[in-house]
């Protein structure tokens, strides 16, 4: 089943002699369970992309359809809900607040949402996360690869659609990132969630099930789906 459906997205800053098509013409669509990274060099609309389908920018047209819903024709306030209960976003540099301890952190979403939290789903991410210690302490308690996995599962507490992640191992150490990839891996397996991540990082382009490259906003490969080993 078709989680994803990107057809001729384009996006465009400026005008005239400072035109630049960050994306030009993108078309591809994703399976439900997927792990898909997608790479390019920088400047490449990469991460314009990823924030297009995360419902953080526009584009300038085409559409994105997430779960059967196109989210290019959603106004500012449809948009805003549609995101937080059907996205999630794992950033490079966690986005934690830093007076919420982790259980607040991760529940935050479903509190702006009018909604109780499942304490079950809790739990279980709690223990899948390694933070079931962790509970009380604020971000400024935690090692960046304990905040990242904070974020993570914020990111999870809504069962999203979708979870994207830009660079999320950008800012930790080898053995910090080799963990957060394995945590991905683990809920794209066990939970058949449908993974989009950002990467530099050959090691973690290899690890998924495809991997598409972008140049100068097109995408110029896509590798289709293959079975490999997580890392």
């Amino acid at each position: 089943m078709k989680i994803l459906e990107i057809k001729n997205l384009c996006k465009v800053y400026g005008k005239g002699e400072t035109k630049v098509d960050a994306l030009d013409n993108v078309s591809f669509d994703v399976e439900q369970g997927e792990f898909v990274a997608i790479v390019g060099p920088s400047g490449s609309g990469k991460s314009t992309l990823l924030h297009i389908l995360g419902g953080v920018d526009s584009p300038t047209s085409g559409v994105v359809n997430i779960a059967g819903t196109d989210i290019s024709k959603l106004d500012e306030t449809k948009l805003a809900i549609f995101r937080r209960r059907q996205i999630g976003l794992i950033y490079q540099f966690y986005n934690l607040i830093p007076i919420l301890n982790v259980e607040e952190n991760m529940t935050l979403p479903l509190l702006l949402d009018g909604k109780k939290p499942d304490k079950k789903l809790l739990a279980d991410l709690l223990e899948k996360l390694g933070l079931k210690e962790r509970l009380k302490h604020l971000p400024n308690q935690l090692s960046g690869g304990q905040q990242q996995r904070v974020s993570i599962g914020r990111a999870l507490m809504n069962n999203p659609a979708l979870l994207l992640a830009d660079e999320p191992t950008g800012n930790l150490d080898s053995e910090n990132s080799k963990e957060i990839v394995s945590l991905l891996r683990k809920f794209n397996k066990e939970n058949n969630q449908t993974v989009i991540i950002i990467t530099h990082d050959e090691r973690i382009a290899l690890s998924a099930d495809r991997i598409i490259t972008i140049e100068d906003g097109r995408i110029t490969r896509d590798s289709g789906r293959v079975e490999v080993n997580a890392v």
